[in-house]
């Protein structure tokens, strides 16, 4: 191994994520980054995460210095094999770490710090004393000393106050308020007498408390919001560069809790996690007969030899289409009435088929409040099917030749499966009477958007899906396994890849009962070349099928019930959900990870299992693992 060589072109990647993170400043002016329509906005430059960005830029580039300058020597050297995948795989690793810093240096905030659930009455706190390993613990500080019933009165008034400021913002609520949200004329005096007892004396913010509060809740009662550690922050980066777009941030409307420029960095790292940190590498800086090594290691989906020459023209015509597509998009959401903030960042997410939204609701905040949401919506529909297709298929459209695509194999199944599944969605959630699917013009829209946005693993919502009927969440549970097509932006498995293990199990049928006739694995009606690729298929599905039970089994075995709340008996399907989605890229899935939560009430145990998992969904598996064999590292 020549660990020059891999510290030279780390150190050069390292060096441009620190440039691109630069990029972000300017949406720290509020007059520039905003939202389109948010309740609190900002009045003021965001200093903090100004600082932050640059900090992590300057660290990026010394490192990126430091190691350049330790792999000098390397000159030219030819990369191998084993030297290209090492370097993909680092690179994701050191892209997460890298990507982190600025929510970490920014303070960003994760959420609230207590939980409150009902029947049997309990309240749960976020562990403090070691922040990088925050979980939630149960505490019966809620009740009055010498009082353990939870039905007595001031037991009962302190739980409605608790879980009042729970579910309110981490702005607050004003005297008036209070009063009005809890039903309860002494809830100020309530507040105080929590405030008493030595946990809630941390937790809670009464009034005037707080002297660099910004004025919009200075002198409002509040629970105080915690800040996202270091795994927060590795799990939100990860996700951002693996495009799998499942987050730990419970407010992002909130720019006192997420700065703007913070949020654009999220999206950024959609953008290159979605165009691919070493095709970004090989566009911009070649790398001669390495950057066909590189691009065969991290190019999603099956892929077939080719000349260097041809390989570099591969990775010029998809950055071209790619960032084509993100500035067409971007234009059309801002003529729809997005602000430029809200229309780059949607772009971004859309393309890279990532899903992380700058508001709470996702998509939906635009239809919820009557912002032209549906011709968004359409829209989305539209650019994440496009993403999700082989991006160099796509590359004669321009030119007005639409044959290849549609005589494309994997992109008639891609499109014949996104039909079946939404008809299906569609009858059964109309017979089921689901809210979602009344009047048929909605069904449609629903089903089409949740059905487009799981295949293509975006994980866009627009719909509370978890609400819906049990085959219309099975199905889409089904579809975190398909995936879009080789050569896009998206995750999962790839439909090529079910297309020839279908095939291949036609094979072997036939074959157990015609065991001497001789039987080729034929694509398009032609007969693959590949001899290995048979071997390869049904080798990625048996480890795909095998990290998912593993996955799975840690999360049922380590996950607290706590996270669950009051209903652990979904704890099977919702870590099924969970484990599905990240492996796969999705983001949201079903119960605690629905449409409408995140992943913020999980464990760091669990959490960190995620990181990998995301990691190893998007390599498609082997350029992470093969950073734990000891044998790799070895010299020929």
């Amino acid at each position: 191994m020549n660990f020059r060589i891999l510290s030279k072109l780390l150190g050069v990647l390292t060096i441009l994520i620190g440039t691109f993170m630069l990029f972000s400043l300017i949406w720290a002016d509020p007059n520039i980054g905003s939202h389109t329509d948010a309740a609190v906005k900002a009045t003021q430059l965001e200093s903090k995460g100004i600082w932050a960005l640059v900090y992590s830029a300057l660290i990026c580039w010394v490192l990126g210095g430091a190691m350049v300058q330790y792999g000098r020597s390397a000159g030219n050297a030819k990369i191998y094999r084993k030297e290209a995948m090492a370097i993909v795989g680092l690179s994701w690793v050191l892209a997460s770490v890298l990507g982190a810093m600025p929510y970490i240096f920014s303070g960003t905030i994760r959420g609230p710090s207590i939980r409150v659930f009902h029947e049997p009455d309990t309240v749960v706190v976020a562990s403090s004393r070691w922040r990088v390993w925050e979980t939630w613990r149960e505490t019966d500080q809620w009740k009055d000393n010498g009082d353990q019933d939870p039905a007595s009165l001031n037991n009962a008034e302190n739980l409605i106050v608790l879980k009042t400021l729970a579910n309110a913002t981490a702005r607050g609520l004003s005297t008036r308020e209070l009063i009005e949200a809890t039903g309860l004329s002494d809830a100020p005096a309530i507040f105080s007498r929590l405030k008493q007892k030595s946990l809630w004396n941390e937790w809670l913010i009464g009034p005037g408390e707080e002297s660099a509060a910004p004025a919009d809740r200075a002198t409002h009662y509040r629970l105080k919001w915690v800040k996202m550690g270091l795994i927060d922050s590795l799990f939100e980066s990860q996700s951002g560069f693996s495009t799998t777009g499942a987050t730990v941030i419970c407010d992002l409307e909130d720019p006192h809790l997420v700065p703007h420029c913070i949020l654009f960095w999220r999206a950024s790292t959609h953008f290159l996690g979605g165009l691919g940190i070493i095709v970004l590498f090989v566009v911009l800086l070649g790398q001669g007969s390495a950057g066909k090594a590189l691009m065969r290691t991290e190019m999603p989906g099956p892929t077939y030899e080719s000349s260097r020459a041809r390989m570099q023209h591969t990775a010029w015509r998809f950055a071209g289409m790619y960032v084509l597509l993100n500035i067409i998009l971007a234009l059309i959401l801002f003529f729809l009435g997005m602000s430029p903030f809200d229309s780059i960042c949607h772009a971004f997410a859309t393309m890279a088929t990532g899903g992380f939204s700058t508001y709470n609701d996702s998509l939906g905040h635009f239809f919820h409040q009557g912002l032209n949401g549906r011709a968004i919506e359409y829209v989305v529909i539209l650019f994440m099917t496009l993403a999700g297709a082989n991006f160099l298929l796509l590359f004669p459209i321009l030119r007005l030749k639409t044959k290849q695509l549609f005589f494309d194999l994997e992109f008639r199944t891609y499109l014949a499966i996104i039909a079946f599944a939404t008809v299906l969605v569609v009858v059964f959630g109309m017979r089921a009477g689901n809210a979602d699917f009344q009047p048929f013009e909605t069904a449609f829209r629903n089903s089409l958007f949740q059905v487009v946005s799981i295949i293509t693993t975006t994980g866009y919502g627009t719909a509370d899906f978890d609400q819906w009927n049990q085959l219309g969440r099975g199905l889409l549970l089904l579809l975190m396994f398909v995936g879009g097509c080789a050569g896009s932006t998206g995750g999962g498995m790839k439909v090529i890849r079910h297309i020839l293990f279908f095939k291949i199990l036609r094979i072997e049928v036939e074959g157990s009962f015609q065991p001497k006739e001789v039987r080729l694995l034929k694509l398009g009606g032609k007969a693959t070349e590949d001899q290995t690729l048979r071997h390869s298929i049904l080798v990625y599905f048996g480890l795909i099928i095998a990290l998912f039970a593993f996955g799975f089994l840690f999360v049922v075995a380590f996950e607290s019930d706590l996270t669950w709340g009051t209903n652990p008996q979904n704890k099977l399907i919702d870590s099924a959900s969970a484990v599905a989605s990240t492996l796969n890229n999705i983001g949201p899935g079903l119960g605690v990870i629905g449409s409408t939560e995140n992943y913020a009430n999980f464990s760091v145990p669990s959490k960190s299992l995620f990181i990998w998992l995301m990691m190893l969904g998007r390599l498609e598996v082997f350029p992470i693992l093969v950073l734990f064999a000891p044998r790799f590292w070895h010299d020929q």
